[in-house]
């Protein structure tokens, strides 16, 4: 284990990322390129730390405007756009807590993060306005809700961003004083029972990134990084804002709507010059099917993958078409990176790395006893006597999860591991069993939720079954009522239900009809039988 005096993070008793690092590093280094974007259509833009500083200033002056103030939650629902940074940065500089959220989600679930997350503003696509007006009566403390622009048939009941930031000073009317343990960030994250939990995140948890750009980025002020990620993902945080900004490099977006293009991506690497590339195990799969020969990978000098284990083929594939390697790193929402192959470091092929600097990590058995070499228990992470910075302090009314996951000196995580003679970690999967697929987590209840809802459904039980692409995809066990009969017509219509009443990615791949589930004495769905009973239909 790696000693944790070895770097330090001094955070102010008052801090703020906006103001005492981007602000700083619009005067410091005005000219210095924060972010390059492009789009499906080849449209650029280019906008330094002193244009990010100024822009959010006028987004901050608009949301004092209406009344947002220190501590108050707002709901970001937006693709892959400048605007996104914009809101982030501004809703800093006035205390508020931002909430980012997945554009795929549906009525139903908005519906229930703005009723549990407390929203009072949401900022929208115009192709999700539709989603919340369908739940507008039912979300009464939503006081305010901004589209990115309007129309004839929206301009009555949303603000329009685009007309609204253009009539704002670019000069702050207030500077709030946030402390370093005030409220920034909210996620929702998915478990295995009930609805996603609340995540929240300090003011501190910005800082905690250096130790992400240090141990697995490398980050450097010359860097130009791309992350694949989806604006409402926490990877969103470790990978195209905290780190990167702290770091005064440059975050590279492409915003595309359509499917996934591998030509098109290491086109992008080759024309931009991307020094950092990190994008889940989905997209190197798809990656490495490309002729690498076509393709100028000179500029890049280091690859990242989190999310799920990564296969060795494609690490080799990878390594023998770019002469690059795969550096993986671990982390959650709930946290930063804090197990990484870190620069210098030796990598092993499949291992997760070693624990970052900051944080005393273990794998423990059932007892929270250390565990023996290649002995495979909990990874945990040492919160007592101190609490590190970057690890988030409990979900947000939930003692029953808070209970389960902070257990005497530790935050179990989760997920099981097992350390190598080296001391290197090597992931094992979920103790929760969260299904990961394509880089998104998803939680069995959300999509049983989704199944019971279609009249044929009278119980289903939902597990990850490996895929070679995605990396899991979702398998769907289901008990029908009576009057119903199995087949394929039917297994089709339930997994388009699924699709309509919840996110897509969430929609099942398999659907298998039986007569029974696995139950426990008390009641609990055995989801180990199912994952067995899969593995021997499969063999």
């Amino acid at each position: 284990m790696q000693d944790s005096t070895e770097f330090s993070i001094d955070v102010p008793a008052d801090f703020n990322f906006a103001f005492d690092v981007i602000d700083e590093r619009a005067t410091t280094d005005r000219n210095r390129l924060a972010m390059l974007w492009v789009n499906e259509q080849g449209e650029e833009r280019r906008i330094t730390y002193r244009d990010l500083s100024v822009e959010s200033n006028k987004y901050a002056n608009y949301f004092l405007s209406k009344g947002i103030k220190k501590g108050d939650r707002v709901m970001l629902m937006l693709s892959r756009i400048p605007e996104w940074w914009f809101c982030v940065v501004g809703l800093m500089k006035v205390g508020a807590i931002f909430c980012p959220s997945a554009v795929s989600l549906t009525s139903k679930d908005l519906k229930y993060r703005c009723e549990s997350g407390d929203i009072k503003m949401v900022i929208a696509n115009e192709s999700n306005v539709a989603k919340f007006d369908e739940i507008r009566a039912e979300v009464p403390m939503v006081e305010h809700f901004v589209a990115m622009e309007t129309n004839e048939h929206t301009a009555a009941t949303w603000d329009d961003l685009h007309d609204e930031i253009h009539k704002q000073s670019h000069v702050l009317a207030e500077r709030p004083t946030t402390r370093q343990d005030d409220e920034m960030l909210i996620y929702f994250t998915s478990g295995t029972t009930g609805y996603p939990k609340m995540v929240m995140h300090r003011q501190s948890y910005a800082l905690a990134h250096r130790a992400t750009a240090k141990y697995w980025y490398d980050l450097n002020s010359n860097d130009i990084q791309w992350t694949i990620t989806d604006t409402g993902w926490a990877k969103a945080a470790w990978g195209a804002l905290f780190s990167q900004w702290n770091s005064g490099a440059t975050v590279f977006l492409y915003e595309y709507q359509g499917r996934f293009d591998g030509d098109i991506i290491l086109s992008l690497i080759e024309k931009y010059g991307i020094t950092i590339f990190c994008a889940p195990p989905t997209a190197y799969r798809m990656l490495i099917l490309e002729k690498f020969e076509n393709y100028d990978f000179s500029g890049l000098r280091r690859c990242l993958s989190a999310g799920e284990p990564l296969n060795p083929e494609v690490i080799d594939a990878w390594q023998k078409g770019t002469n690059l390697g795969i550096y993986e790193g671990f982390g959650q929402t709930e946290t930063i990176c804090v197990i990484s192959t870190s620069p210098g470091m030796e990598a092993k092929s499949g291992a997760i790395g070693k624990p970052v600097p900051l944080y005393e990590i273990d794998v423990l058995d059932d007892d929270l006893h250390s565990c023996d070499v290649e002995q495979e228990g909990h990874v945990a992470i040492k919160v007592k006597p101190v609490h590190p910075i970057g690890i988030f302090d409990g979900y947000v009314a939930n003692d029953k999860a808070n209970q389960k996951c902070f257990v005497g000196d530790w935050y179990l995580t989760g997920d099981k591991a097992y350390k190598d003679e080296d001391g290197y970690f090597w992931f094992v999967g979920r103790s929760d069993d969260v299904i990961k697929s394509s880089g998104y987590r998803i939680g069995p209840f959300e999509v049983e939720s989704a199944l019971i809802e279609h009249p044929a459904v009278i119980e289903s039980a939902v597990i990850g079954v490996p895929d070679e692409l995605k990396g899991q995809v979702v398998k769907a066990f289901i008990v029908l009522g009576e009057g119903y009969t199995a087949s394929d017509e039917l297994a089709v219509e339930i997994k388009d239900h699924v699709a309509k009443v919840t996110a897509p990615f969430k929609k099942p791949k398999y659907v298998q009809f039986v007569t029974e589930l696995p139950k426990t004495v008390s009641g609990k769905i055995r989801r180990v039988e199912l994952r067995q009973q899969h593995q021997t239909d499969e063999a």
